[in-house]
């Protein structure tokens, strides 16, 4: 294997572009409260954005030096790792046995996919892209799950087949977290019920109609911020209402 594509290789590249602007950027944005990470996680002050197209030049990374940037302590190596799982799950050249070692990968060390941006950057096509021509009980399995991050994966993990018009897993998957009490779940839930009403705008419909006085509040307004104004307030007023 050559060291150019290796994990140690990745961290050494990636330092190369720390910014102390970056990293007081990152601490001003976990003091207002919005940033919920891992415990543990450590920040050096890189860009998401640099994060991502480094990870695009590492494309092609072993699965064994792919794990060990998972277990970096650095949020943003293990940014980098769940990156280049993306772009090799993304690839339509990708075979299926690589794809399967990309999901075992992602379930066997979901222990340090442990923040909503390493699921959101990661599930749709690692999880989601793997599932799709198969049984999908596992997101059911990890929609009861007691860890948030696996809940999650749980119905980020549809928006794959969101895209491909496949929204009922989606519905199915969100009635399950609906009572959930942590709001990073909410604004999943209430996102991805948004994503599946600009393919099927009735069946969005008739989910609020049936759930919008009880839902949370912030799933609500993330399922409802693209209808037209007038059914906005229809169904947000059906929360109030109550």
């Amino acid at each position: 294997m050559s060291t150019d594509i290796s994990a140690e290789r990745f961290v050494k590249r990636l330092r190369a572009h720390r910014s102390p602007d970056e990293l007081k950027k990152i601490q001003r944005y976990f003091k207002s409260g919005e940033g919920q990470y891992g415990e543990g996680d450590k920040f050096i002050g890189v860009r998401m954005g640099q994060v991502f197209a480094l990870a695009k030049e590492f494309v092609e990374m072993p699965l064994n030096e792919i794990e060990k940037l998972l277990e970096s302590q650095i949020h943003e190596v293990r940014a980098g790792a769940v990156s280049i799982m993306d772009w090799q799950a993304r690839n339509k050249k990708t075979p299926e046995a690589r794809r399967k070692e990309l999901f075992d990968l992602y379930m066997r060390r979901h222990d340090r996919i442990n923040n909503w941006d390493l699921v959101d950057r990661s599930a749709p096509y690692v999880v989601g892209g793997y599932l799709f021509d198969k049984p999908r009980d596992i997101l059911y399995k990890l929609a009861r799950s007691k860890n948030v991050w696996e809940r999650r994966t749980a119905i980020v993990s549809t928006y794959y087949f969101v895209r491909q018009g496949d929204v009922a897993d989606t519905y199915k998957i969100s009635e399950m977290l609906l009572n959930d009490k942590h709001d990073l779940i909410h604004k999943a839930t209430g996102g991805w019920l948004r994503e599946a009403g600009k393919k099927d705008l009735k069946k969005l419909l008739s989910f609020l109609d049936k759930q919008a006085a009880t839902m949370p509040r912030t799933a609500l307004r993330y399922a409802v911020e693209k209808l037209d104004k007038k059914q906005r307030d229809h169904y947000l007023g059906l929360k109030k209402a109550r």
